[in-house]
């Protein structure tokens, strides 16, 4: 059982309560003991006041003080003192659990014995040191076996007791040894570095350098910063530091500002230190040279020196670029290239180039190039022809009919076609005939040859141009020929109901 408590003292011009003088220790006696012990009293000498030693050994947290003074005497009591069988002994193993800058907290065991009426709870008094009058800092017996008094101020001292009470009264009560000092606690300093300033912290040259480094101490700890193990230059680097944390500026950053970066935080002898590493980088300067080593067929081989300055950093690589006489645009060839020389292949016969390299690190490219003086002529070589022995195909072939003519029936008054397909090397000469009479040069008749194909065109046909259609193909190697049968249908007159006549022409002469 806990309890936690202010310090209360009693109300001038107050007077106690009945059930408060009942919880007092009465230590008078009454009737005819009462005046056999009072004489006895007077018999008896007075027993001095222990001596105190001059360096007793603090209970902790307690601070050590060069006197401590002793608990102080409880004032003795108007009323009777009830049987001991009624009383509770003193409570046990009474100590301090905890002292903080504001507050106490104290803890103790039951009692022995409880008394035939049993304990109704305990009363903790307070007694500052230099005074001699006990204050109870709970009004009324509280069950509980550990207590907590706050709102303390710093600097108090003041001892502690407790009582187990009864319904009979107070027992007799338990108190400490040493008093307890009211101290500021004292928090060992502790340095917490961002995530992002663990590793080496990179910045440009030109860019501002803010550091903001939390820490923790109780009271406001002592911070300083160094710079590779000298003070900081005030002209340039500028700090702030608070109750819990320290702030470091740099309002543009050189490359002299690069290095380690120690915080130390002190307190009371104590100390906690973090270094940062700061790197200021910038632009790398191009390459100290650069040559043409060779030019053969469509390649050509460079080779430079190392950048004299990186930029404080290491380089990423070399970017190596073309650009050719006729067209004077650059074009890249190879990006972050480490080695110093270089192959650049496939250039173009009968072009003239030029090549530059720059270096790369990470604020990005040199502001220029190293370039080569000499351009690279990408000559045309002789070229002698040796023909193999080819052996020549004959491609000669006669005449041969892939797609025959077919029998075709046409209506008279509208045009046909009749069609075939011939293959020969050379080209052959196409004859078309009708009943073997040759068709050339008939107004009536067209024909065509193309790619192979022939066609013949009968514009108008009658039933007179019915007959047996012949397609000749000759070359010099010999002849073919494919034929159909065309038939032109007209109306007969016969197999109308009426008689016909035949018509007589008849020629007038003039």
């Amino acid at each position: 059982m806990t309890g936690e408590t202010t310090p209360e003292g009693p109300v001038p011009g107050q007077e106690e309560t009945p059930a408060e003088a009942a919880m007092k220790p009465s230590l008078e006696p009454s009737g005819e003991g009462a005046a056999s012990e009072a004489s006895q009293e007077e018999q008896a000498p007075k027993p001095e006041e222990p001596e105190v030693p001059e360096d007793p050994a603090p209970q902790a947290p307690v601070a050590e003080a060069p006197e401590a003074p002793t608990a102080p005497k409880a004032p003795a009591a108007s009323q009777p003192a009830p049987q001991n069988e009624d009383i509770p002994s003193a409570p046990l193993l009474l100590a301090v659990e905890d002292v903080s800058d504001s507050s106490v907290t104290v803890s103790w065991e039951p009692p022995e014995t409880l008394g035939r009426l049993g304990i109704r709870g305990y009363v903790l008094e307070l007694c500052q040191v230099g005074a001699s009058e006990w204050v109870p800092v709970n009004a009324r017996p509280m069950m509980v076996t550990q207590q907590t008094l706050r709102n303390l101020a710093l600097g108090d001292a003041f001892f502690l007791r407790v009582s187990a009470v009864s319904s009979a009264g107070a027992g007799p009560p338990a108190t400490l040894d040493q008093p307890i000092r009211i101290q500021a606690t004292i928090e060992p300093p502790k340095i917490r570095v961002p995530r992002h300033l663990r590793q080496t912290y990179i910045r440009r040259v030109g860019e501002s350098v803010n550091l903001q480094i939390p820490f923790q101490g109780n009271p406001k700890p002592q911070a300083s910063w160094t710079h590779n193990g000298h003070a900081l230059d005030s002209q340039r680097v500028s700090v702030r530091s608070g109750d819990q944390d320290s702030i470091l500026f740099i309002r543009s950053a050189q490359r002299a500002d690069s290095g380690c970066y120690e915080l130390t935080v002190r307190l009371e002898g104590l100390e906690a230190k973090a270094a940062i590493h700061i790197l200021v980088i910038e632009n790398p300067g191009p390459p100290s040279s650069i040559k043409l080593l060779d030019v053969w067929g469509c390649n050509a081989a460079l080779e430079w020196s190392p950048p004299q300055d990186t930029g404080n950093t290491e380089l990423l690589g070399y970017t190596v670029q073309k650009a050719d006489k006729k067209t004077g645009q650059w074009f890249t060839v190879l990006e972050r290239y480490h080695p110093t020389t270089c192959t650049i292949s496939n250039l173009i016969v009968g072009n003239s180039y030029s090549f530059r390299v720059f270096s790369e690190n990470l604020c990005g490219l040199s502001a220029s190039a190293a370039a080569t003086k000499e351009l690279a002529h990408i000559q045309k070589a002789d070229i002698v022809a040796k023909p193999k022995g080819f052996v020549e195909r004959d491609f000669l072939e006669p005449p041969k009919f892939t797609q025959p003519l077919a029998d075709h029936t046409s209506t008279p008054g509208y045009s046909t076609q009749l069609f075939c397909s011939v293959r020969a090397s050379p080209k052959p000469k196409i004859i078309w005939m009708k009943n073997k009479m040759d068709l050339q040069g008939d107004p009536k008749y067209r024909a065509v040859s193309e790619q192979g194909v022939c066609t013949l065109e009968i514009r108008k046909p009658s039933p007179f141009d019915s007959g047996v259609y012949t397609c000749k193909a000759v070359n010099m190697l010999g002849e073919a020929s494919v034929d159909c049968r065309l038939e032109v249908k007209g109306l007969k007159l016969w197999e109308s109901d009426k008689p016909c006549f035949p018509l007589l022409l008849t020629s007038r002469s003039s």
